[in-house]
């Protein structure tokens, strides 16, 4: 039992590091500390799916899973095996890549673009 609610805990934490992955951003415009930790985690991100490695969380999960019961481990990815569950649907490795990618993007767009500030005293009007 004990290595259940461990297991349900990295759950959780895993999720919760995904919405900070996709949400991140929107501290991390306004906290340069936030900012250069969501940067590295995105990095890390593409990284594992560039190389098609499996999130760690995943691993932990898959371990903690098989120490208490061993029939509940499964292979794979968190985020496919998780999200099929969810929505019924395959999510290919080049979907999540792509998917990847594009949270990367916008979130670079997101932390480089230039803030206009809505009166500046030094331009002439």
């Amino acid at each position: 039992m004990f290595y259940k609610i461990l297991a349900d805990i990295v759950v959780l934490i895993h999720f919760l590091w995904i919405l900070f992955l996709v949400f991140g951003v929107f501290l991390g415009v306004k906290n340069r500390p936030v900012r250069i930790f969501h940067i590295s985690v995105l990095a890390f991100a593409f990284v594992i799916q560039i190389f098609d490695w499996y999130c760690p969380l995943t691993h932990l999960e898959a371990w903690l899973r098989t120490k208490h019961d061993p029939s509940l481990a499964y292979k794979g990815s968190f985020i496919i095996y998780y999200v099929e569950k969810m929505v019924y649907i395959e999510l290919s490795r080049n979907l999540i890549l792509i998917l990847t990618v594009m949270l990367c993007g916008l979130n670079a767009w997101l932390y480089l673009r230039k803030k206009d500030t809505p009166y500046d005293i030094n331009k002439s009007y």
